[in-house]
């Protein structure tokens, strides 16, 4: 089953939950995974299954990253807010690399989120 996560900074959780309102039966056929908190309002928000990893600052990214080392993901829409610094921006940048050496496909707006979306239902 395709697996893909879903995580998104709290300046990007509202776009991240309308995006996935917007393909909300695409999402429903894969196995989800997502930040905590942001795992959490997905859930209340759409109703979508999603497993909960921690919180990014308590280590979320990190865990994430291990899927991807795992070769368990096949995609990772991550809306970051480039705006803002974040305290755990080193777990971030782990994260974007190791999705690099992995070739795993990562989408960090919404113009690319659609883009991996489509391309996954391929």
């Amino acid at each position: 089953m395709t697996r893909v996560a879903l995580i998104a900074h709290d300046e990007k959780k509202a776009d991240l939950i309308e995006f996935a309102q917007n393909h909300e039966p695409q999402l429903r056929e894969y196995d989800l995974l997502a930040t905590g908190t942001t795992g959490q309002r997905l859930i209340d928000e759409t109703g979508l299954e999603i497993e909960r990893k921690e919180s990014g600052p308590l280590g979320g990214d990190l865990q994430i990253g291990a899927e991807v080392a795992a070769d368990l993901l096949d995609g990772i829409v991550f809306l970051r807010d480039p705006l803002r610094a974040q305290p755990h921006e080193p777990d971030i940048s782990a994260l974007l690399r190791i999705c690099d050496v992995h070739d795993t496909a990562l989408a960090t707006n919404l113009a690319s989120a659609e883009f991996l979306i489509e391309g996954l239902a391929e």
